[in-house]
């Protein structure tokens, strides 16, 4: 059964820090790109940052650029999302994903499976 698990979410303020874990399980890994979503309130769901199968290639959305590093061990199947001087504007449901294509240029990235997702709360 494959799975992929949100973990670490929480409530934070502003200028605060956050790692998110995704724990995956019932596919093979280390063929696929892996990324983090997220939906706010009233918003569609917008593609954060994705990171290449090896974590040789990673591409994030310019609104957490800078802030937000992916990264990933392939030997424990799990996936980070780091999340610095976090922002009200981050506050959203995480998801990590299963993606069907390369981690790619943008922040479009098409996938397939992901978690339950993790509530981030940037609030003072």
């Amino acid at each position: 059964q494959l799975q992929l698990v949100e973990s670490g979410g929480g409530l934070v303020q502003p200028g605060g820090s956050l790692r998110l874990s995704c724990a995956a399980s019932g596919f093979t890994f280390n063929y696929y790109a892996i990324g983090w979503f997220r939906q706010a309130p009233g918003k569609e769901r917008e593609g954060v940052s994705c990171i290449s199968s090896s974590g040789g290639i990673t591409n994030y959305a310019d609104s957490v650029k800078g802030r937000f590093t992916i990264s990933r061990d392939n030997a424990k199947n799990t996936v980070y999302l780091q999340m610095n001087r976090l922002r009200p504007e981050d506050t959203a449901v995480y998801y990590c994903a299963r993606l069907k294509g390369p981690c790619s240029y943008g922040n479009s990235w098409y996938h397939d499976y992901w978690g339950q997702g993790a509530q981030v709360t940037v609030s003072s």
